[in-house]
Parts: C-alpha cells; structure tokens; sequence
C-alpha cells in the first residue's frame, strides 16, 4: 500500500520547484539552447518549433528570467565552469587556476562536470547553469567531441573554451602543445640522441594531438628518423605497459611523455628490465605535476602555465560580458622546459653502450 506521507512530500516538492529551462527543453523535445533562441527572439527559429516552446512554456508556467536570458549584460556575479570529469592533473590544474581567478575578480564559481564531452551532456550542463544566471559561461573542451555542443551556443552567451580546438576562430585560450612537445624533443636531440621515441596520450584529445605534431616537427627539421607512435592513454599503468615494450628495444634511448603519469609508468618499466635514467634511457614528460621534482631520477618536462591561461581566460570571458558580444580573440600560450636529471648526452661507448654522467 503507498505511503500517503510520502506521496504528501513529492506533490510539496513538485509545487515549490519553480519550472527550469531545462523542463521546457524536455517538454517540448528541444535542446535548452533552441530554447533560449526562442526567449530571446533569435530569428533562425522554425516557426513550428516557436510555437512548441511557447506551449511547454505556457503549460509549466515557465517565468523567463532575465539574467538568463540576457547574459551579456553580466548583471550577475557567477560564471559557469563546465569540465569533464577527470583526476588527470592537467584539467583539474585548469579548473582551479579558473575558480581562483573568478574568486579574484570577484565572481562566484558554479561547476557542473560531465562524464563526457558530448552534445547532449554538455547542454544539460549549460542549461543548467543558465537556470543558475551565470553571467558568462567557460568550457574546457580538450576533445574533439567538444565542438558538436559549443557550436550549438547562441551568439549572444559570452563564452570561452579552454584547451580546446586549436582550430576555432574565436574564444579559445589554450596552452602551444605543439610548442612544448617541439621544445622537448629538440631538447633530447641536442643531447645528442638520434632519434626520439613518443608515448602519446588519446587520439581524439587535442593535446595529445598537438604533442604528436611538435615531436614529429622536430625529428623532420633535424633529419631524424621519425619512430612509431606508441599510443596509449594519460595514465601511469598505461605508461607502464608500454614502457615494457621501449624496454626491451636496445635501440631506444630517447623517450618524450604525453604526460607525467605515463613518463612515471614507463620509469617503472625501465628500471624493472635494468635500464637505467639517464645513463641508458633519457626521458622526458609534460605537465610538470608536482610530484615530478621527487621521481627517481627528477623527471625533466614541459611546464604549461595555467595560472596564466586562467587569468587569460577570465580577461576574454569578461571583455565579452561587458561588450555584450563574442569577440574574435584567441590566446595560445607557450609552456617552458623544466630540466632535470632525467635527461643525459648520448655517447656510445667503444662497446656501442652509452656512457654518461646525468645532468
């Protein structure tokens, strides 16, 4: 037999829950953004599907509120944070230099984070935050499934992606990948490797992506044989796996990391099959986590700066909300080269071993 009581409890909290967009999105069988075109009398809007909203809207008795409505008049003191779900040091690094530099300027922070950067789940995230009355919205949108659900904003929502498509004409702040992954190859060809082998991170991430270009743009300007890529994922069992591989290739003595955690992985792999950092193997990551400085040996890699794609970030957000419209600006930042003990000139012996002195 139902619990009266309870059924009691779910009408009271159906009556005090004011209708969102996110409900007439639903109702009607729109995106929250069709939505928001329609409040704001976007003219590329079907009339059929005008009309559809403006029934779900009549029915759930909907009150549009203007903040919501309006962003570019940046009458509210919260920005919108969506980012994908992740422990990896390099998004979470981003999402708090962001919240930071909001906090500094005097704006409150609300995150919503997906599982994926997909269309769908990324709108529920956006619709959400606009029934929120953030003044200016910021995605960090590392994968190219990301594109799908920025494009279907409106015009007139400030918005900027970070570590997005390095592609996109407008909004976008995001570290060089390609600069860093350049500078740490070049890096390893100056101590005299002759070539340079690549753990990449995920195909479809755009700095992995980036990664892979610079690597190969700096064996092509010095001549060097470009290897096979060793694809794997961002993680240190993943760096580990295929640092078993680079292990037992007598060949190898150069390695560059996508990131830290996989250079970690394939540290392990090396010592495990008696090859030592740096005297035989010379490696190298990006990220520059903070545990990097106390790895055995210290682990040379790229620094990005995210502090400074923070506040970059913010400055476009905000010009955007005060000049009530996108703007057609990008900042690509270069990250620096932290050098450690990871890395030591290549010099064979009369044996054809190297011998070395870290450095």
């Amino acid at each position: 037999m139902p619990n009266p009581g309870s059924q009691v409890r779910t009408d009271v909290a159906r009556t005090v829950r004011e209708p969102a967009m996110t409900d007439v999105a639903r109702l009607a069988g729109v995106s929250h953004q069709t939505v928001s075109r329609v409040l704001n009398g976007h003219p590329n809007v079907r009339e059929q599907t005008r009309l559809r909203v403006r029934a779900a809207i009549a029915e759930l008795g909907y009150r549009p509120n203007p903040a919501a409505r309006v962003l570019a008049t940046g009458t509210s003191q919260v920005i919108g944070f969506v980012a994908r779900s992740s422990t990896l040091y390099g998004p979470e690094a981003t999402l708090t230099a962001l919240a930071e530099a909001a906090l500094e300027q005097g704006f409150a922070v609300s995150v919503e984070s997906v599982r994926r950067i997909d269309r769908l789940p990324v709108a529920d995230a956006i619709g959400r935050l606009l029934d929120q009355r953030v003044a200016g919205l910021v995605v960090i949108a590392p994968v190219e499934s990301a594109n799908d659900a920025l494009d279907a904003l409106p015009d007139d929502i400030p918005l900027v992606s970070v570590d997005g498509d390095p592609r996109r004409p407008t909004g976008l702040v995001t570290v060089d990948q390609e600069a860093g992954a350049h500078a740490a190859t070049t890096h390893l060809l100056q101590a005299g490797h002759p070539t340079v082998w690549h753990v990449s991170g995920p195909g479809d991430w755009f700095d992995a992506q980036g990664r892979v270009a610079g690597w190969q743009r700096a064996l092509t300007e010095a001549g060097a044989e470009i290897p096979p890529l060793m694809p794997a994922d961002w993680s240190a069992a993943s760096g580990y796996r295929t640092g078993q591989i680079l292990a037992r290739m007598s060949d190898v003595t150069a390695v560059f990391a996508a990131n830290d955690h996989l250079a970690l992985g394939i540290l392990r792999a090396l010592s495990e099959h008696g090859r030592r950092v740096p005297q035989d193997v010379s490696v190298v990551g990006f990220d520059d986590v903070p545990e990097a400085a106390y790895f055995i040996p210290p682990l040379t890699t790229i620094r990005p700066d995210f502090a400074a794609v923070a506040a970059a970030s913010l400055d476009l957000l905000l010009a955007q909300i005060r000049s009530g419209q996108r703007l057609g600006d990008r900042r690509v930042l270069t990250p620096a080269l932290i050098s450690r003990d990871s890395v030591a000139p290549h010099a064979p012996d009369r044996r054809g071993r190297r011998s070395a002195k870290p450095r």
